[in-house]
């Protein structure tokens, strides 16, 4: 008897030990696009470049792309309508983020409905596979605006520590860089303010986000903090950097997070 019940036990502990194994991540691709801005470099340019951007992504073998916000550089009815006429012809779904450029460097109510009706959501949540991406609207943390920016910092935080529970694979999208050289750098036009950022890094390091993915700056930016990747990718509008116009390709498994970028043709 005593011997039956110690195997039972070692069979529970067992038991308990494989349950609590981290779910293993089902490998995938996806592309991290920024500022598409039509309008910014030059509008006709601008929509050649993003319908390439279009053709040569059907031609990857990819499950979804994030624009990283300033999908227009001026919000009107009809660089609205050729952006999404043009991101129709995606062959995956793809999940845009808001930048300055569509809701205003300081949101107002009415231009916050315009992008919400015309667009759609400002701020989401989506899955592929194993892993959750959180899609953030980052002016509400570059400036405070009633009623909005509090209501959004309270749902990235339930959304992260709800996720992060499920020990599951963690993106946030978003259109500011958190910081460009220090988590202690001076507040300026490309970054976050200093006291935001660290409560968004404390936030993102509780979760165990794997990355964090923006655009704005027009300019590569590859920094990290606490081994999470802070990737401000290539534009398809205007570099400041005079990289060429492309975008990146992410590559995800189970204990890997790779990216690279891709040039477009003839641009």
């Amino acid at each position: 008897m005593k011997s039956r019940l110690v195997v039972i036990v070692i069979f529970l502990a067992l038991l308990i030990c494989f349950s609590c194994e981290k779910e293993e991540q089902t490998p995938f691709k996806f592309v991290q696009m920024c500022d598409t801005q039509l309008g910014m470099g030059g509008y006709e340019h601008d929509v050649k470049a993003f319908e390439q951007a279009v053709k040569q992504i059907n031609e990857l073998n990819v499950d979804f792309v994030v624009i990283c916000g300033d999908l227009v550089h001026h919000a009107s009815d009809s660089s609205y309508s050729d952006f999404k006429r043009i991101m129709k012809g995606f062959n995956m779904p793809c999940y845009p983020a808001s930048g300055n450029h569509d809701v205003g460097k300081n949101p107002t109510q009415k231009s916050l409905r315009y992008y919400r009706e015309t667009i759609g959501d400002d701020y989401y949540i989506f899955k592929n596979k194993e892993a959750s991406f959180v899609v953030t609207n980052t002016q509400f943390w570059k400036v405070n605006v009633e009623n909005e920016s509090e209501k959004h910092h309270q749902w990235v935080k339930n959304s992260l520590d709800s996720l992060g529970q499920m020990d599951s694979s963690i993106f946030v999208v978003g259109h500011y860089p958190i910081f460009i050289k220090s988590i202690n750098e001076k507040e300026k036009y490309f970054n976050l303010p200093k006291e935001k950022r660290k409560e968004i890094l404390g936030l993102f390091k509780k979760n165990k986000v794997k990355a964090y993915l923006s655009g704005h700056k027009h300019e590569l930016l590859i920094n990290s903090y606490e081994n999470i990747q802070l990737v401000s990718g290539e534009t398809t509008s205007k570099n400041f950097d005079k990289r060429p116009m492309g975008f990146r390709l992410w590559e995800v498994a189970t204990d890997t997070v790779f990216h690279k970028f891709v040039p477009l043709e003839n641009f």
